[in-house]
């Protein structure tokens, strides 16, 4: 069997929040809970998984909102890449506090870097994409074996990631996803942390941001 995925988006920004299980152990990991943490929980109640880790793509308020909520219900481990880990701790960083709120949490338990392997459960591997651009910690996640990339706020289908907050760089975003991203088979699924899914070789012909037509 492979890894069970599950996504639903949350929040008012639709949000991608994906659900990673393994389906020998049914441990699972909850990647960018932004919103709605009692319909993460409900979801993974509904797919018979227990949450053990909660891995964030980048630090931005959006993808962390409900991580608290996620965290105390279930005491599962917080991830995020050593570049962007302030942001859990910081509502100026995360930005929360520009949006007329204050997100704050503990420090986070593992601190991500590039080429990491996040084991979920006995038969799921995650490997760690340090892309940064959008964020300096920004990370996608590829699921091993299974031909998926989860890309965050770096690579949407037909665009990339912003990179006029704090810490944001196009040039470098453009790069990270030349090197990181556009190096997988062509068939390899990306799904993004807003909007629809997508492939590597769809973006590679018809993105406007990395064919030279923008």
């Amino acid at each position: 069997m492979g890894a069970i995925f599950h996504q639903l988006s949350v929040g008012p920004m639709d949000n991608n929040c994906y659900i990673i299980g393994c389906p020998e152990t049914k441990e699972a990991a909850v990647v960018d809970p932004g919103a709605e943490g009692s319909r993460i929980l409900q979801t993974l109640e509904k797919l018979g998984l227990k949450c053990t880790q909660i891995i964030c793509t980048h630090g931005h308020v959006d993808h962390i909102g409900a991580l608290g909520a996620v965290q105390r219900a279930t005491g599962a481990s917080v991830l995020i890449h050593s570049a962007d880990a302030d942001m859990l701790t910081s509502p100026a960083r995360n930005l929360s506090m520009f949006m007329g709120a204050s997100v704050q949490y503990r420090a986070a338990d593992r601190q991500l870097a590039d080429g990491d392997l996040i084991q979920v459960g006995r038969q799921v591997q995650l490997k760690v994409l340090h892309t940064p651009g959008h964020t300096p910690g920004g990370i996608c996640l590829e699921v091993v074996g299974e031909g998926i990339l989860i890309t965050g706020d770096t690579l949407f289908a037909g665009s990339v990631g912003r990179s006029d907050f704090p810490g944001g760089n196009h040039e470098q975003m453009i790069d990270s996803i030349r090197r990181q991203i556009l190096v997988y088979p062509p068939e390899t699924r990306v799904y993004p942390g807003h909007g629809p899914s997508s492939t590597v070789g769809e973006e590679a012909r018809y993105n406007p941001f990395l064919n030279g037509t923008w």
